[in-house]
């Protein structure tokens, strides 16, 4: 069943219920202050921090779901009923309902007994705040008398303190209210420096800033009491709960509409500012008021909006192709770039499955999440590259997460998760590849965020390689740590004595264990630097790391293949894992699909043959799983992996991160059918008429499906916040289509389903547009290159003339 359509001109999602069986959120917000939006105006926002600095209050675990947001409602002042044109939080009947989620907006409708009102949120570029832009239209014969009230719920700041220090937080509360401008200043006392407002472009009839007020005893937010009785009470709040709500009448002729702009924002003064009068409590607001200013006119209100499409366009507008393929159109051009600059602005923070509490931005997750959005914002990319790269260590090895406020790694965290080191190497690849910026690697970078401790960028990639060698097992395959890729398989364990409970060295460092899967990894990231170290003029390192590659491939092949599929892990014990040897978990999709990418067995069958035991034990109609057969039982000696049921997330669910692993190898095998077919198993596009089943937006990428071994199979969870998006987008563009940066120039190598006659595609490279026609005149993967008419060898494209702005590619495949 489907709960709505993609609107593929305007580039939008439109919902038609607002029931969705899970909540459809999007994203507002592209710099510093960001919100999580659903469909029915549920969420929160915050200033680059979605723990340090929330500023509104999220409700995560709810019943009924998605309480709490960006509410308004509308009253017919005669009658005494009201409705909510989002359908939360009344929940009441519309007569319509219509939401539609687009590039860093979203406009929710509603209409009710003849009165419609649709509300267009969004943050504009350069700006720390969001616009609820309103506008109420009369559609019946008679003048309505109408009532508009809008409310936001303040977090406390630190929303970690905010769910659980209620004995502090309930005395902490403080407003202000000056010239109709709702200042919530709790921690103004402490900090002295920031505050959000709220504020409106019309007369307010009322306002209200304590929930308990605007609520009343023992009401809820689907039946307020100041919106029930017509009227705002003008509360300050005093410790509980801060909110900001604005009252305003409206007199409506028949067919009259009405425009309303309430905007939410941020405000944090300069440290050194000195305040007037001295030791004064009231909010130093000058920096603040011409932004308010600015925004009570609906004027520049438009103009911001139009400035947010152009923003988007030009972002989406590096990488635009036609294919015979609807669902790689959409995902491609429109949704799955999105979805990729969602991950580079939230990494794994915020979102319907993530508080914004637990986690900060990941180290592993954001050098993957580069692969995803490099293109589209190179300058941001490198700053990005530079901050995760502060918080490596010495060793080489890194913080797991960091705050993205302070830039602080995460204590609670911490490092030993063996394979993030190499995503750096990966990442900053990428970034060369893309940009040809070399004068990153020359970057002074601290570790650990510490001064005085700088070296350049290039000397944290050798160390990313040396924590690798310094951290090898009795096979001579790389430790596992705490985890690799998989933070759920945890082979750190032992037992003193025979028959003893096992105990598990977590957050320890294990000499054991070791992973086959970043074996893989590590010829990769050998590979790149060595290349990496070629383009920069240092044949030495080049010459090493293409060794360290060279004996990694070759253990590998002696200690991690099985027969059919390459090995998953030892264990603590030596026992393997991930092999026809046990009695669980015998084959494991991540090492299959990771080890073709690096080019262990491409010459010897060992790559086909371990791809095609993919297809033959883990492949199913929704997606590829992640082992099988799933662990029965909880085996304390392989931790957190058997501790879920099976066939969800890490115990054999369709864990959509690592299918492109599977997609891109295919491709290097030539089977470009194969390859496209696992694409659209996991393509939310394509699963949009499964909807009841797939419960998750059909608009984005999501990080699991439950398996075959689930009462649920097929069914979705954990949306936006994945690294599927980067991958899915790094596979079909890169992969498939096979438009592909690299060092000296822009290669072309499609390897596309057999059915497809051609496609084309613009690419925007370094500063050159390069538009791409690809046409089949055979079967196979052979390509032929014609460059602004000129017939050119090999598959790279490369660089044009200096001032030349535009290349025409032809391609024919045969």
């Amino acid at each position: 069943m489907k709960y709505g359509h993609f609107d593929d001109q305007t580039r939008e999602y439109v919902i038609t219920r607002p029931d969705t069986p899970m909540p459809w959120i999007n994203y507002i917000g592209c710099e510093n202050y960001f919100g999580i939006l659903s469909a029915t105006a549920g969420g929160y926002s915050y200033y680059k921090d979605a723990r340090l600095r929330r500023l509104t209050r999220g409700r995560y675990n709810n019943v009924p779901m998605d309480f709490g947001g960006r509410y308004i409602y509308v009253r017919d002042n005669a009658s005494g009923a009201f409705f909510s044109p989002s359908w939360m939080p009344v929940r009441g009947k519309l007569d319509a309902y219509e939401c539609r989620h687009g590039m860093g907006y979203s406009i929710i409708s509603g209409k009710k007994d003849g009165i419609a009102a649709s509300t267009r949120y969004f943050v504009p570029v350069g700006e720390n705040l969001e616009i609820w832009d309103v506008t109420v239209t009369n559609e019946r014969a008679a003048a309505a008398d109408l009532s508009l009230f809008s409310v936001a719920e303040f977090c406390l700041w630190d929303a970690q303190d905010d769910a659980t220090n209620f004995q502090r937080n309930f005395s902490t509360g403080e407003v202000e209210v000056v010239d109709e401008v709702i200042y919530h200043k709790t921690e103004y006392r402490e900090r002295r420096n920031h505050f959000a407002f709220f504020a409106s472009s019309e007369k307010l009839a009322g306002f209200d800033t304590q929930r308990e007020a605007f609520l009343g005893p023992w009401r809820g937010w689907d039946d307020p009491k100041a919106v029930a009785e017509g009227k705002s009470s003008a509360s300050i709040a005093h410790g509980w709960q801060p909110i900001a709500s604005n009252h305003v009448k409206l007199s409506l002729k028949p067919g009259e509409s009405r425009r309303i702009v309430f905007f939410l924002g941020y405000h944090e003064n300069p440290k050194d500012q000195k305040f007037d009068p001295p030791g004064s409590q009231t909010v130093n607001k000058a920096g603040v008021l011409p932004t308010i200013a600015k925004f009570r006119d609906p004027k520049n209100v438009d103009a911001a909006f139009a400035a947010l499409k152009v923003f988007w366009d030009g972002l989406l507008a590096k990488c635009q192709v036609s294919t015979p393929d609807i669902h790689t159109d959409r995902m491609v051009n429109v949704w799955n770039a999105y979805q990729c600059m969602a991950t580079f602005n939230m990494s794994r923070s915020a979102s319907t499955f993530e508080s914004g509490i637990g986690r900060g931005l990941g180290f592993r997750d954001s050098n993957q999440d580069l692969l995803g959005f490099v293109h589209m914002v190179p300058e941001r990319a490198r700053q990005r590259i530079l901050d995760l790269a502060a918080t490596q260590f010495a060793s080489g090895g890194a913080y797991h997460q960091y705050q993205p406020m302070t830039k602080k790694g995460n204590n609670d965290i911490g490092g030993g998760f063996n394979d993030d080191p190499h995503w750096l190497i990966i990442g900053v690849s990428q970034y060369l590849k893309e940009t040809g910026d070399f004068s990153i690697l020359d970057e002074a970078v601290p570790f650990d965020t510490t001064p005085g401790t700088e070296v350049p960028l290039y000397d944290h990639l050798k160390r990313s390689i040396q924590y690798a060698l310094d951290n090898i097992g009795p096979h001579g395959l790389p430790l596992i740590g705490q985890a690799d890729w998989n933070d759920c398989l945890n082979l750190n364990c032992f037992s003193d004595e025979p028959g003893q409970s096992f105990q598990c060295l977590k957050g320890k460092d294990g000499k054991r264990a070791e992973s086959v899967f970043i074996g893989g990894l590590m010829v990769h990231s050998a590979k790149e630097l060595s290349a990496l170290a070629r383009e920069h003029g240092r044949p030495a390192d080049e010459e090493f790391y293409a060794g360290v590659a060279r004996d990694m491939e070759e253990v590998v092949k002696k200690h991690g293949w099985d027969g059919e599929w390459f090995l998953r892990a030892y264990d603590d014990f030596g026992h393997k894992v991930g092999s026809k040897e046990c009695d669980e978990g015998k084959i494991f999709i991540e090492p299959q699909g990771y080890c073709v990418i690096a080019g262990i067995g491409l010459g010897d069958g060992r790559a086909r043959q371990a791809l095609d035991s993919v297809k033959k034990y883990l492949a199913t109609p929704h997606g590829i799983v992640l082992q099988q057969p799933a662990y029965s039982r909880y085996r304390i000696e392989l931790g957190e992996i058997s501790s879920y049921p099976p066939g969800y997330k890490e115990n054999a669910g369709i864990f959509c991160h690592n299918n492109p692993w599977v997609i891109i190898g295919e491709t290097i095998l030539g089977n470009g059918d194969q390859a496209h077919d696992y694409y659209s198993r996991i393509c939310p596009s394509a699963r949009e008429e499964i909807s009841d089943l797939h419960k998750n937006e059909p608009y984005v990428f999501s990080q699991m499906i439950a398996g075959r071994d689930a009462p649920t199979h097929g069914e979705a969870k954990n949306s936006w916040l994945t690294g599927t998006a980067a991958w899915t987008y790094y596979a079909a563009t890169q992969w498939i289509l096979g438009i592909r940066p690299e060092y000296r120039g822009l290669r072309v190598a499609p390897v596309i389903p057999k059915t497809w006659d051609g496609f084309t595609a613009t690419r925007i490279y370094r500063g050159v547009t390069y538009d791409i026609t690809v046409k089949r005149a055979g079967q196979g993967n052979r390509i032929a290159l014609t460059v602004d008419g000129k017939t050119i060898d090999g598959s790279v494209v490369p660089p044009p003339p200096a001032g030349v702005k535009s290349v025409k590619v032809e391609a024919v495949l045969s």
